[in-house]
């Protein structure tokens, strides 16, 4: 991500989220198991980025969490991802968490999602992850 300009959006000890204008990403990565108002909060401050600046792409890097609470599972349905999609959202990588109950969430959300439309893939390496959006149109 070096070579890459990128500007802070949300840093905090749960989750970071960074803007990467010229590849229109908004890119995340939890540092610990991010659950209620840190992670809604976070991923809302990335979509309102997506509405002012025009991004397309999500990188979720989401190695160091784990399975949602189901209100979490439920909010992200039917609030971010409604308003993510208007916003124009399209690619998504997303990179695994390292436990299982954890990569069984991410498989169900990226399914949910490309059968509405957005290209999912899952990755377990962030900079492959980076370069297949950084490639994708």
């Amino acid at each position: 991500m070096d070579h890459l300009e990128t500007y802070v959006v949300v840093d905090n000890p749960y989750i970071t989220v960074w803007h990467l204008p010229a590849h229109g990403i908004i890119h995340h990565r939890m540092h610990r198991y991010t659950r209620g108002a840190p992670f809604r909060d976070a991923l809302i401050a990335g979509v309102e980025v997506m509405e002012r600046r025009g991004a397309s792409k999500w990188l979720s890097d989401d190695r160091a969490n784990n399975a949602l609470p189901p209100a979490d599972e439920e909010w992200a349905r039917e609030v971010w991802f409604p308003r993510t999609r208007a916003a124009g959202w399209r690619h998504w990588a997303i990179v695994q968490p390292l436990k299982v109950l954890g990569q069984m969430n991410v498989r169900r959300f990226a399914e949910a999602y490309a059968a509405q439309g957005i290209t999912a893939r899952i990755f377990s390496d962030p900079n492959a992850a980076m370069a297949w959006l950084c490639d994708v149109d």
